[in-house]
């Protein structure tokens, strides 16, 4: 259907497919665009330098210039650099997409092609660019007076609707810092509606009060340039941090009074913590080549060193006690600067070594010895073994290193003494628990927990500790290279580990290992005993992943189930139901409503109501507060885990009111 807006609009399709070409003329065609086409990129330029289109369809896979060059040389081109580039692609990786929309492009549109999604596009982009080019001029017949500036704001406010389909962000504010306009790219992005912010002070709605000195720096630019762009700090309505790519620009009236400044914020939180974990990637690459390198020449200087003594000490058995000390005392410290390169090398270079089967339970009796002859009389060491752990292939050597390292770190951080608690158990990890913690695969584990009294750490060292050589001990206490060693050796045995501390209460290390495979016997045949009997069960979490699976495993094992991914939509299904349901599984941590308001109110609808808690995070005192909670369980949870909580729930008639916590990852027991 062609629309008389388009008939002044020139489209330029770029596509090596001539199938492609022939489709999107016709169609662009017929809705009332000027088309021109080109089969490659050198060809769509040379066109484009001729006479400049209004938008470009810029296909990415073709021969000799894709289209990431074709846009490249498109932007650095005088005639050709404002032009809008969508491109079209059968790719959707978001490394392609950044790397496009950083070249300058302003769209994607994803192979195979929607009509009305191309046109809806490209009159979006054509809109855009439009308004773009006369905001500026509507603003300058802005008069002095009050009626009238409302009158024109207004119908700016109008033609900035068609910018609510857009996701970025657009504000427009006033030299008050009063919010005029706040499209729904913004309420997407910061949480805010437009009704609960317009009239407010935008800096107290988007800035932390230690951010606005930048504020001040940004608006003294602009005074002079009338524009300003770059990356700012900002907070959503939750309080998370944003970081978003800002352009400013200053609005005047006809007068050429500035009057208003026009705000355009797109997120690049997600691409920041991209180009945070490269650059860690690439330090920790560059810190393993150099490690290696160092470790290679200290282990040629020691070796002689060590050499010379121990041949020393034997070829002069008369030399007076003295010297034999000193002989001694050089080839202990070349010993332990051996060990010390040994443990660079096993960082650099991965971790290698004979492979057997390991009973566990012959370590954790060494490393108590150690405890109790080498560590300080005011820490004490106790220890929770389960019987008849199951064996790890793996190397004895460094498996005893790993257990030393995580028991020296605790003693470490306990410098005053304190409490040091290693507990090891089975066990079997199913496919609902690996779908929730991607380091892990199905089958048997051991879990090793080594937990401490001491001084915790806050969360932004949690998140360095496992790097080699850094440390937050004194000059000469530490060398940086216990945890790093011990994150090496358990990913060289497939395995992963998990960190929990709070500061002044402690820290909690839990290795998995996978185990050697004992029981033959199917899990399912140990679960026969908790499957259900027709009993209904509403499970509430807003993620879908998690509802589908819990839904099909409680299906599975003989119950009926209800889904809700909020707290609302919650009460209305018990509200509907709630003389069938037998048992609520509610996620403490959703949008919209959380759990704890959700079993609230439940609570209100039926003081008898059964509930069990589900959450990703540690157990909270206000938890066991909380009325009709009966159980809790963390995330992630075995099916085991789950059926017998339902079934303990349902068929056990507990004489103790208080809160039960199942069997779970929580820092202190």
């Amino acid at each position: 259907m062609k629309n008389n807006s388009n008939k002044s609009s020139v489209i330029l399709i770029v596509d090596d497919t001539p199938i492609n070409l022939e489709v999107l003329f016709d169609f662009l065609g017929k809705a009332g665009f000027t088309v021109l086409i080109a089969e490659d990129g050198e060809s769509a330029i040379a066109r484009a330098e001729y006479a400049p289109p209004d938008l470009i369809l810029l296909d990415i896979l073709m021969p000799r210039m894709d289209g990431f060059e074709t846009c490249r040389l498109l932007k650095k081109r005088g005639l050709t650099q404002d032009i809008p580039i969508i491109f079209m692609t059968a790719l959707s990786e978001t490394v392609d997409k950044v790397k496009g929309f950083e070249l300058g492009a302003v769209d994607y549109l994803t192979k195979p092609l929607q009509h009305q999604e191309v046109l809806a596009r490209i009159q979006l982009h054509l809109k855009l660019r439009s308004l773009t080019k006369t905001l500026q001029e509507q603003n300058l017949r802005l008069e002095s007076e009050i009626a009238e500036r409302l009158q024109v704001e207004e119908k700016i406010r109008e033609q900035a609707a068609l910018l609510d389909i857009t996701s970025d962000a657009i504000i427009v504010k006033d030299f008050d810092n009063q919010i005029r306009f706040w499209n729904q790219g913004a309420e997407h992005l910061y949480g805010w509606k437009a009704t609960e912010v317009i009239g407010k002070n935008v800096n107290q709605i988007l800035y932390l009060p230690e951010t606005l000195s930048q504020i001040q720096d940004i608006y003294a630019n602009i005074a002079k340039s009338d524009f300003w762009h770059g990356e700012l700090h900002q907070v959503n309505k939750k309080g998370q941090d944003i970081i978003v790519a800002s352009r400013w620009t200053l609005m005047r009236d006809r007068n050429g009074q500035a009057i208003s400044i026009l705000t355009v914020n797109t997120d690049i939180t997600e691409k920041k913590h991209l180009e945070t974990q490269v650059l860690r990637a690439q330090r920790l690459e560059s810190i393993g080549t150099l490690a290696s390198g160092i470790a290679h020449d200290l282990n040629n200087i020691l070796t002689p060193i060590l050499t010379t003594a121990q041949l020393l000490q034997m070829k002069t058995p008369d030399t007076d006690e003295r010297n034999q000390q000193m002989l001694k005392t050089i080839e202990n410290n070349s010993k332990r600067g051996a060990a010390l390169v040994k443990q660079v090398l096993q960082f650099a270079r991965g971790i290698d070594g004979q492979r057997t089967v390991v009973q566990m339970n012959h370590l954790f009796s060494e490393i108590q010895q150690i405890v109790q002859e080498a560590f300080p009389k005011s820490i004490e060491l106790t220890e929770h073994i389960q019987p008849e752990l199951w064996a790890v292939i793996g190397d004895a050597t460094h498996l005893h290193q790993l257990l030393i390292n995580l028991v020296v770190n605790a003693r470490d951080a306990m410098p005053e003494g304190g409490h040091i608690e290693i507990s090891a158990e089975n066990l079997l990890i199913d496919e609902d628990y690996a779908r929730m913690n991607l380091d892990a695969h199905v089958g048997p584990y051991i879990t090793i927990t080594v937990a401490d009294t001491g001084m915790g750490m806050r969360s932004e060292i949690i998140d360095r500790i496992f790097e080699p050589f850094f440390t937050t001990k004194e000059i000469g206490k530490g060398t940086g290279l216990g945890l790093s060693t011990a994150k090496g050796i358990i990913q060289s045995h497939g395995g992963f580990v998990t960190v929990n501390s709070q500061v002044g209460k402690g820290t909690e290390f839990k290795v998995y290992l996978p185990a050697v495979e004992v029981a033959k016997t199917p899990l399912v045949e140990d679960l026969e005993s908790f499957k259900g009997n027709g009993e209904l069960i509403l499970v509430v979490d807003d993620e879908t992943r998690i509802l589908e699976t819990t839904k099909i495993l409680l299906e599975v094992y003989s119950y009926r189930v209800l889904t809700a991914s909020d707290g609302i939509e919650a009460i209305a299904l018990y509200v509907q139901h709630k003389d069938e349901i037998s048992v609520v599984l509610m996620d403490m941590m959703m949008p919209l409503m959380d759990g704890a308001t959700a079993i609230t109110t439940l609570q209100k609808i039926n003081s008898q109501v059964k509930v069990v808690a589900v959450s990703g995070l540690n157990v909270s005192e206000k938890l066991a507060k909380i009325p009709g909670v009966k159980k809790f369980i963390a995330k992630p949870y075995t099916t085991k885990e789950l059926l017998q909580t339902l079934h303990s729930i349902l068929v056990q008639k507990s004489t103790n009111p208080n809160l039960y916590i199942a069997p779970s990852k929580t820092l202190f027991r």
